[in-house]
Order: C-alpha cells, then structure tokens, then sequence
C-alpha cells in the first residue's frame, strides 16, 4: 500500500478542518435564516407572502441537504487520513489519482467510482 508522508497529509488535513469549519458556518447562517425562524413572522400573510415563505423554506433547507452532504465528506477524507487510508477509492480500493486529490481533497472514490455512482 502507498501512504502520503505526513508532512504532506499534515497540509490536507488542516485544509480539511478549516473547510469542515467553514461548512459548519453556513450551515449555521442558512438555519438561522429560514424564513420560518423569523421572530417577526407572522400567522396571517398574504397568499404572495406564504408562498414566498414556502419557495424560501426549500430553497434553505436544499441548501442545507447540500451542505450536511459536504460535512459527511469531508468528515470520511479526515476519518482516512487518520487510519492511514487517505487516497485509496473506499469503493475499489484503487489509488485514487493525485490530480484529482489537488483538486478535490475531501474525494473518496476515484473517477471511475464517482462516474458510477451518478449513473
């Protein structure tokens, strides 16, 4: 098995935390600003005003699904790079390739496993 050095996985591993960080925030900021958790919210709106309600209560909730998605991400990448198996595709257990690790490090599947899995 092929492991990174540490000096090089130390680098990931705080951009990992600092993203998880990040993440974490915005899933904050987005609760905090669904239109249902407004304090001045009131019972009796207009039609327009409900609806708008509704579209901006998916819309964050969306947004939220999307982010909860990228936590667990990321939450696996720095799970990996503490057991020693950072970089190998928790699918085929292949190398997943380091150019695609660059881009995105918080990826545990190779290219071939991520095309599999979004058909």
């Amino acid at each position: 098995m092929i492991s990174f050095p540490s000096r090089l996985t130390r680098g990931i591993e705080a951009f990992l935390h600092h993203k998880l960080i990040d993440l974490k925030k915005k899933e904050k900021s987005l609760k905090e600003s669904d239109p249902f958790f407004d304090q001045q919210r009131t019972g009796n709106n207009s039609l327009e005003e409900d609806v708008d309600e509704q579209i901006g209560r998916f819309e964050t909730e969306v947004k939220i699904s999307f982010i909860k998605k990228q936590i667990v991400q990321v939450r696996k990448a720095l799970t990996n790079l503490k057991i020693g198996k950072y970089g190998i595709c928790e699918k085929c257990h292949n190398m997943i390739d380091t150019d695609r690790l660059a881009v995105k490090p918080d990826t545990t599947l190779c290219v071939k496993c991520a095309k599999d899995k979004e058909s």
